[in-house]
């Protein structure tokens, strides 16, 4: 079930780095979450050329949005514990998408990989590794 369009789903990201840089999700279900932002001068390095960090930015956010849809039962949320990321290319303009999905969905971590792309080419391949967080045990 797609919940891109859910008021509760969109409210997370009010106020972010995420919103304040335009991520913005088209899709997002149990197979993974696609995300976007159209590029804007603050996204860009002083070289006029992508920042690396706007990069790392829409995939840990599409990652991690991904992983809070897929928390196990009982989870409150996670935490990023370790990512890496693949620069393989970059733009100067135009729309730039990720492809996030879920390689290990399990109850202490998930592991998900995303493919960031601009027309047509792979800007980045990345993955990532999220702690799930759990209430403390009541003393």
């Amino acid at each position: 079930m797609d919940v891109t369009n859910s008021p509760e789903f969109q409210a997370k990201f009010k106020g972010t780095l995420p919103d304040h840089l335009g991520f913005e999700v088209t899709s997002a279900n149990d197979q993974g979450l696609t995300a976007s932002f159209e590029v804007q001068p603050h996204h860009l390095a002083p070289n006029g050329y992508l920042h690396a960090a706007s990069i790392v930015m829409l995939a840990d956010t599409a990652c991690g949005m991904g992983c809070m849809l897929n928390l196990p039962e009982g989870a409150l949320s996670f935490t990023t514990i370790e990512l890496k990321s693949n620069h393989l290319g970059t733009a100067r303009e135009g729309r730039i998408e990720c492809h996030a999905k879920p390689v290990h969905k399990g109850r202490t971590t998930q592991v998900w990989d995303a493919t960031v792309i601009a027309n047509g080419k792979t800007l980045a391949l990345f993955r990532c590794t999220q702690m799930v967080l759990w209430p403390s045990p009541e003393s």
